[in-house]
């Protein structure tokens, strides 16, 4: 009897032999041109819009909905009423280095004219003269140009910007010359009333 299920088994089994050769013979063929296309065109359609959506999704979340923009509109408005004068003064070309009046203007943020004023005329650095200049400018203007109480108000701001330096040369040994650097700023100064 096994002999007969041998016989009959072998046929069969070359058979499944020859058919699966052939599909796989005949898939490697179609699959390798399928995947050489297929991979580059996926990877550059798909790459952008990977990218694009969560910007799209982001935008959305923050616009927010139109209660909340009808919000943020009327806000900005109710500020602008109730916003305080800003007086500014400025003088430029002064003839120190904005790194020394600086060292200055950092003492006199945030604080109110009498204290600033005391700062000033107790301060060593001879730029205090130069920044006290600015501030009872800044004082009178806010007098004169917004009708304000000058002992009420306080320094918003404070700045040293740098200004055009000035090149002069001073002779040296052995026939040479060195470039002296004489450095000017602009100061700057804000006032805005106490609260």
């Amino acid at each position: 009897m096994s002999k007969p299920d041998d016989t009959t088994n072998e046929p069969d089994e070359k058979a499944e032999v020859d058919a699966v050769e052939e599909t796989e013979a005949a898939a490697p063929a179609e699959e390798p041109v399928a995947e050489a296309t297929e991979p580059e065109e996926e990877a550059v359609a798909e790459e952008p819009v990977a990218e694009e959506k969560p910007r799209r999704a982001r935008r959305t979340r923050t616009k927010g909905t139109p209660e909340v923009k009808e919000a943020a509109k009327a806000a900005p408005r109710e500020r602008t009423t109730v916003e305080r004068p800003v007086v500014r003064a400025q003088a430029r070309y002064v003839r120190t280095s904005a790194r020394k009046a600086r060292l200055v203007c950092d003492l006199l943020r945030g604080k109110d004219v009498h204290e600033a004023r005391a700062i000033l005329a107790y301060s060593q650095r001879s730029v205090a003269r130069d920044w006290a200049k600015v501030l009872e400018s800044a004082i009178a203007n806010a007098e004169h140009n917004h009708e304000l109480v000058g002992d009420d108000l306080r320094i918003l701001t404070a700045s040293a910007d740098e200004g055009p330096t000035l090149k002069r040369f001073r002779p040296r040994a052995m026939g040479r010359a060195t470039r002296i650097r004489k450095r000017t700023s602009h100061l700057t100064i804000t006032l805005t009333p106490k609260e």
